[in-house]
């Protein structure tokens, strides 16, 4: 499959996401998701904001996952489904939660902003993991397949590296842009 059909496959999946965080009854999104959105309420306040130090945590932290997704891919690719899943869920869930409380006004300067790169290069690396992962069963089931395995590697890789580029400006809006904007609020 090309990876144009690996970029609408993602996609689909990280959109499956967001419509679970929407249909999903508050309760056992908040009951599910407790321990994450308690996490990012704790880290938000211990991270100072505009500070290298936090642009460099989200950046990190974002790298690792994407890379981490990626080299577990061939594990019946359940890694890069679980990241757009959850991700989508959580991105959903979050911000119709947030729109109650204050504006959608407010989820849209906190999120638009760096979602519109950081999204994206989600996608992207994760479409990657899911086309190498794909691969990485099919050689293992099949011997004529297994010449194709390097070549996956390296076409693939080369996609999460845009993504992790991508996550350098989307880390920046996200540590310096995004509280400018959400103070305007």
């Amino acid at each position: 499959m090309s990876y144009k059909k690996w970029l609408l496959v993602a996609t689909a999946i990280f959109a499956v996401g967001l419509l679970l965080g929407l249909i999903v009854p508050s309760g056992a999104s908040e009951l599910l998701f407790e321990g994450v959105i308690s996490n990012l309420e704790e880290l938000g306040g211990s991270l100072a904001q505009s500070s290298i130090f936090t642009f460099a945590f989200i950046f990190i932290k974002n790298a690792v996952a994407v890379l981490t997704s990626f080299i577990l891919s061939p594990i019946r690719c359940l890694v890069p489904v679980l990241s757009l899943t959850v991700n989508g869920w959580i991105i959903s869930f979050v911000a119709s939660t947030i729109a109650q409380e204050t504006s959608v006004g407010f989820v849209v300067s906190g999120l638009l902003p760096h979602g519109i790169v950081e999204i994206p290069a989600l996608i992207i690396a994760q479409a990657a993991a899911l086309s190498f992962g794909t691969m990485a069963i099919q050689a293992l089931v099949k011997r004529e397949k297994r010449g194709l395995l390097v070549p996956s590697l390296k076409s693939n890789f080369r996609y999460v590296l845009i993504a992790i580029a991508l996550l350098l400006p989307a880390a920046a809006i996200e540590t310096y842009l995004t509280p400018l904007l959400l103070n305007m609020q």
